[in-house]
């Protein structure tokens, strides 16, 4: 049902995934390595064919994967090595679904059918945070309309929008994160008090998660953070997929609906940088950026406790 609504009601070119099921024999798929540098936030990236430059790179073999991030910390790289239970071959091959990725509810499975259908769809090749943010995007929001338009299911459809406010919430805490570690790995001090002001930054952060963010929440998707596992590849793997979301809700605000939505910034970003191409058409929309944020302050004021 999902995957014929992302074809015929957001518009989506599903190709020919999610018409087969495999099971596996392991509740994880693919185990995926990122990395960065100690004291810079810039992404380590490996280069593929089609796709050009990526952020991370997957593994099957699991051992495989803890081996290359044994080596890349020995090169002075903070990793961070995450399951994953879904991925899009961009419609060279026939994606089935896989059975990790029915381990979770009917929503999160909605969200991640979409997510990787508009992988499909339009994947700018060399532009990961672009295009992981955008398909983050679109699998929220198209698993509202799915759930409160085309299923009318109210549960899931409140479930459904509770995760995109607490998505972009947490969007929006992680870019409070980076702008403080920027300025550091950017200043003279020297490589041991910038470690130590990293920590002190990262504790910090946890805190205010913990005493302000976390109480806004209205789902249960997003726990405590563990300062001990924060680094930079940890942050740099979040910001992949939560960057400017905000701004992408702005722009459906003002389009009505998630269809032309993702048909105005795949027309606007074809040829081009597609963040530009997203500057430009929210700047086109009614009030701009300051629309957003205003949306942001709202939706802050009003979220009942979790």
């Amino acid at each position: 049902q999902v995957r014929v609504f992302a074809e015929r009601s957001l518009g989506l070119e599903a190709g020919d995934s999610y018409r087969s099921f495999t099971e596996l024999d392991r509740d994880t798929l693919v185990m995926v390595v990122s990395a960065a540098p100690e004291l810079e936030l810039r992404w380590k990236t490996w280069w593929f064919p089609i796709v050009g430059r990526l952020p991370y790179k997957g593994f099957f073999d699991f051992d495989a994967a803890r081996r290359e991030a044994a080596g890349l910390e020995a090169e002075g790289y903070d990793t961070y090595v995450r399951p994953s239970a879904a991925f899009s071959t961009l419609g060279w091959l026939p994606d089935p679904v896989l059975s990790p990725s029915l381990r979770g509810d009917s929503v999160g499975v909605a969200e991640t059918v979409i997510h990787e259908i508009t992988h499909t769809t339009f994947f700018p090749k060399g532009q990961a945070q672009f295009n992981e943010s955008f398909a983050n995007f679109v699998g929220h929001v198209g698993a509202i309309e799915f759930f409160c338009d085309a299923v009318a299911d109210p549960e899931p459809c409140e479930l459904a929008r509770n995760r995109w406010h607490d998505t972009r919430v947490f969007g929006r805490f992680f870019q409070t994160l980076r702008e403080p570690l920027e300025a550091l790995y950017a200043s003279d001090a020297s490589d041991d008090v910038k470690r130590a002001r990293k920590r002190e930054i990262i504790e910090a952060a946890a805190e205010r998660f913990r005493d302000e963010v976390a109480p806004g929440l209205r789902s249960a998707r997003y726990a405590g953070l563990d300062p001990a596992r924060i680094d930079n590849a940890w942050l740099l793997a979040r910001l992949l997929y939560y960057t400017r979301l905000d701004d992408f809700d702005a722009l459906y605000r003002r389009e009505g609906s998630l269809r032309a939505t993702v048909a105005a910034i795949v027309a606007a970003a074809d040829e081009g940088d597609p963040w530009r191409a997203l500057d430009a058409l929210v700047a086109g929309a009614e009030g701009g950026a300051d629309a957003s944020a205003a949306g942001s302050a709202e939706d802050a004021q009003t979220a009942p406790g979790a």
